[in-house]
């Protein structure tokens, strides 16, 4: 069985490209299940219901957030009635929408997808071990195979979450700073595992943002209005290779297209 993650999407150019690379590109892999971060789509922050229903028409079968998920009121009411998009699970139970889902691949197995946001650097939301440690409780049975996206600032945080859970969640990988990391790797006890996927976005920008902007606010502290940056779009994820019936990983591959 083959996952695979695209990292955090960034603007609406970047929708635009996968409109034709996504689907192609779960061809050429052989993809049985996608999952695509979607916090950013809407040109930095946040996410549409029509930027949702777009992703999961490219060849999403979930999408997956973070800290920006709420940016926009009209996602309230889609995350509520949608199975497409996951908020992360340790935001307070009033928020809209659920952090766990499962969802059946292409090749019928169950997959409990898990999204959870880090705590060190930024929201102080519900720990993230006991957040994730009572969704696989609460789903006990009911699925073949999990798989966690942890949405997190450091990168401390997203291993030791991944050491914590190795040989329990077949595929856990890291979202949100919008940078790849080369440490893609099968743990121990069988997790397939990589720090950060990267983003799906304009290379030639800063975390996709306009160079010039991002470099202004951090050299003058004075407020400026970020825009996504123009130019090339690449998309960054993994491929993970995964057995079903042990929920072991085989293999983990960084992708870029």
């Amino acid at each position: 069985m083959k996952i695979l993650a695209i990292g955090d999407v960034v603007g609406e150019q970047a929708l635009r490209y996968l409109a034709t690379e996504l689907p192609r590109q779960r061809r050429a892999l052989g993809a049985d299940l996608v999952i695509v971060n979607g916090e950013n789509v809407c040109d930095v922050r946040g996410i549409s219901p029509t930027a949702a229903d777009a992703l999961i028409e490219y060849g999403a079968d979930i999408l997956t957030s973070g800290n920006h998920v709420f940016d926009r009121r009209d996602i309230y009411d889609y995350l509520d009635r949608s199975k497409a998009l996951l908020r992360p699970i340790n935001y307070p139970a009033e928020c809209p929408g659920e952090g766990a889902r499962i969802v059946t691949s292409a090749d019928g197995w169950r997959v409990l997808v898990i999204n959870v946001s880090g705590c060190v650097f930024m929201d102080a939301l519900a720990n993230p071990f006991a957040s994730v440690e009572h969704a696989l409780d609460g789903m006990r049975g009911k699925y073949d195979l999990a798989v966690l996206d942890v949405h997190a600032e450091a990168t401390s945080e997203k291993i030791a979450l991944a050491r914590y859970f190795d040989g329990r969640i077949a595929v856990i990988f890291g979202t949100h700073t919008h940078v790849a990391t080369a440490d893609e790797q099968v743990l121990p006890n069988g997790t397939g595992y990589i720090t950060d996927l990267g983003m799906t976005g304009p290379v030639d920008g800063i975390l996709g943002v306009c160079a010039e902007d991002v470099i202004f606010k951090s050299r003058t502290h004075l407020p400026r209005r970020f825009t996504v940056a123009s130019g090339e779009i690449r998309a960054h994820g993994a491929l993970f290779e995964v057995d079903p019936v042990t929920s072991k990983a085989k293999s983990v591959k960084r992708v870029v297209f």
